[in-house]
């Protein structure tokens, strides 16, 4: 079968980083890490798998990062060559003989996150019995080679592929009423859910997300699914983008102007003084700050329009060093709070998985995210999918994904 898959070659990756702040395709070039190439279906590493046929594979600011900027530290976590990509809906191809509740034909989707039990381990790191899989401490250990997530890992394969393997603690039934559209949504709005169940507003605060990529888009969806009554601004990158974040309830949206500190400002009902050397001061600002940029500039604005003694929540992918201005933290006492991923979450007393209360919220009608996805994509057009995700601006793209019949 044909893949996408990134080789880890560490030649390809200096050059790439030289050539491509000026030569962006070279990022999926013949001389880059990333190739689309004839590779073996993945096998069944034991009977407790299954193999996935994928409908629908998304294209996830994660994987852009480890196309574009991939942070040499996370190789640690990483096995070579991966089949990428990690957002996911499909139906079960084959089962192996210990996988009980599935039948072949089911229409599932893949909680991507590789802890204990998928690695074969009996007693679990105090992080997979919490049920936070994704902080596993075991990343890089067990049956299956490291990754932090399918489509991470060269054993699991990834949905930029035809195939795909899971374990059966990884699946997850989809309703049959609900479309493979909202079935791929699934995991970015697992995403938003996990970052504002963990760090949910008081319905008198104001919260400010920064970007309005998907994960923007499903930090607003999950506020309001949640029943949150909390004001919303977002601060967007494109004016595209005001659309959708209105659609799902945000109440202001502000632009990246050239004086968007200004407007920022008087949104958040928040004063900015002026040093005579140095940047703005910012005095005020929101409860909560949600970045899902991922950025320098975004972290920075994150820290200068946070309350005094409010919170920052990180949910985008920041796969590089970033230098800051560190005054906001100890002059305000803000709180900053990574969130990665999903887990295992307290909702209404009780204990659930983001991936199944995402699930339980789209089939309840509390949240319609198909019309995310505006650009579908044959895997053989990967270089035309590449080049629009990383134009935003021209293409309009919101959720880019591949398709297979």
């Amino acid at each position: 079968m044909k893949a996408i898959q990134f080789l880890g070659s560490v030649p390809r990756y200096f050059i790439s980083q030289i050539i491509g702040p000026f030569y962006r395709p070279i990022f999926w070039s013949p001389i880059s890490n990333l190739q689309y190439r004839e590779v073996p279906e993945p096998p069944l590493p034991n009977e407790n798998w299954a193999k996935i046929k994928v409908r629908y594979g998304g294209i996830c600011g994660s994987d852009m990062y480890m196309i574009l900027r991939p942070d040499p530290a996370f190789a640690a976590l990483l096995s070579f060559p991966c089949t990428v990509g990690h957002e996911n809906v499909g139906t079960i191809a084959e089962l192996g003989s210990q996988v009980k509740g599935f039948r072949e034909g089911d229409r599932v989707v893949v909680v991507p996150t590789l802890g204990c039990q998928v690695r074969g381990f009996p007693e679990l790191c105090l992080a997979c019995q919490r049920g936070d899989t994704g902080l596993c401490e075991r990343l890089a250990e067990g049956e299956i080679a490291p990754g932090f997530l399918t489509g991470f890992c060269r054993d699991t394969g990834g949905s930029w592929s035809p195939y795909l393997v899971a374990h059966a603690s990884q699946l997850l039934k989809v309703p049959p009423a609900m479309d493979d559209e909202n079935a791929l949504l699934v995991e970015p709005f697992a995403v938003g859910l996990h970052a504002v169940l963990r760090n949910y507003p008081q319905d008198e605060d104001t919260v400010l997300i920064i970007g309005a990529g998907v994960i923007g888009i499903c930090i607003v969806a999950a506020l309001r699914s949640l029943d949150s009554k909390a004001r919303v601004i977002v601060l967007a990158k494109h004016p595209f983008q005001e659309e959708a974040v209105r659609r799902y309830g945000a109440d202001q949206v502000i632009h990246l102007t050239r004086d968007y500190w200004q407007e920022l400002a008087q949104a958040l009902g928040a004063t900015i003084r002026c040093p005579p050397v140095g940047k703005p001061v910012v005095i005020g600002g929101a409860e909560i700050v949600y970045d899902c940029a991922g950025s320098g500039t975004s972290l920075d604005n994150g820290l200068h329009f946070t309350r005094s003694g409010g919170k920052i929540v990180l949910v985008g992918s920041a796969f590089m060093p970033v230098r800051l201005g560190w005054t906001p933290i100890w002059f305000s006492e803000i709180e900053i709070k990574g969130s990665w991923v999903y887990g295992t979450e307290l909702y209404k007393g009780k204990e659930i998985h983001t991936f199944q209360l995402a699930l339980d919220l789209m089939a309840e009608g509390r949240v319609e995210l198909a019309p995310l996805v505006t650009h579908r994509f044959q895997l053989d057009d990967y270089k035309r999918a590449l080049a629009a995700v990383t134009n935003k601006g021209r293409s309009e793209v919101v959720k880019a994904v591949f398709a297979f019949e």
